[in-house]
C-alpha cells in the first residue's frame, strides 16, 4: 500500500492521539497512548518523557508502531497498565487495530518547550520517524481531539444563559482550556468554530 497518512486522514501540522507499540530486548511487548504530529505524507513527530517503558524500547530497537483505534477500552487499558500479551500480534501491532503503520527512527533530540506545563522540561525526547509500512484493517480516520473540544464547549454554551455566576466562570475556564488545545492541535474548522463561541461569550460581556 501506498505510504500515505492521509489515507488515515492525518494531515501535516496536526496531532492525533493513537496507541504506541513497542517491545524490549526480551520481546516483551508494550502499549502507551501517545499523541502523534504528522509531519509529512510518510514522516511523525513524537514527544516522549523519559522513565517510560515505551521511549527507552524505542532508543534500544529504534522502531515502532503506530495504532489506529476508537476503543476507549484499549486507551484506558493502556494508560492505567501494560495491555496483556494476547492483544498483540507477533510483530507488535494491536490485534484489534482499525489502522497501524510501522515507524523506524531517524533522530532523537533533547527537547525543552519553556510553554509545557510539565515541570521537567529537560526530561523529553522528540522523535522523528519515517513511516515504513501503511496497513489499513477497516476504514478509519486517526483520531483528533480538536472536534471532541468543540463539541464539549457547544454543550457548555449552550447552558450559558440559564447558570449562575460561578457556573459561568467554571464554563469560562473550561473554554480557555479547550482554546489552548483546539488552536494546538484542532483543524482549520475547529479553530474557526471556537472562534465563533468565543464571540458570542465576548458579546456577554465575559473574557473568554
Amino acid at each position: 500500500m501506498e505510504i500515505d497518512l492521509s489515507l488515515i486522514g492525518m494531515e501535516k501540522g496536526r496531532q492525533y492521539e493513537t496507541i504506541i507499540t513497542t517491545k524490549n530486548d526480551e520481546n516483551l511487548k508494550n502499549a502507551a497512548p501517545i499523541g502523534v504530529l504528522c509531519s509529512g505524507a510518510d514522516t511523525i513527530l513524537n514527544r516522549i518523557f523519559k522513565g517510560s517503558h515505551t521511549l527507552d524500547n524505542i532508543v534500544s530497537q529504534r522502531e515502532f508502531v503506530v495504532n489506529i483505534t476508537h476503543d476507549p477500552e484499549l486507551f484506558t487499558m493502556s494508560t492505567l497498565g501494560n495491555l496483556p500479551q494476547d492483544y498483540f500480534n507477533e510483530d507488535t501491532t494491536l490485534k484489534c487495530a482499525e489502522a497501524y503503520f510501522k515507524c523506524e527512527v531517524i533522530s532523537l533530540t533533547e527537547a525543552v518547550k519553556q510553554s509545557d506545563p510539565i515541570k521537567k522540561k529537560d526530561e523529553a525526547i522528540v522523535i522523528k520517524s519515517k513511516v515504513t509500512e501503511l496497513a489499513i484493517n477497516k476504514k478509519s480516520k486517526a483520531i483528533n481531539r480538536g472536534f471532541a473540544y468543540v463539541i464539549e464547549s457547544l454543550s457548555n454554551y449552550s447552558r450559558f444563559d440559564i447558570v449562575g455566576e460561578e457556573k459561568k466562570q467554571e464554563y469560562l475556564q473550561r473554554f480557555r482550556e479547550a482554546y489552548r488545545v483546539v488552536r494546538k492541535v484542532g483543524y482549520r474548522q475547529d479553530i474557526e468554530a471556537m472562534n465563533k463561541i468565543k464571540e458570542e461569550l465576548i458579546k456577554k460581556g465575559y473574557e473568554p
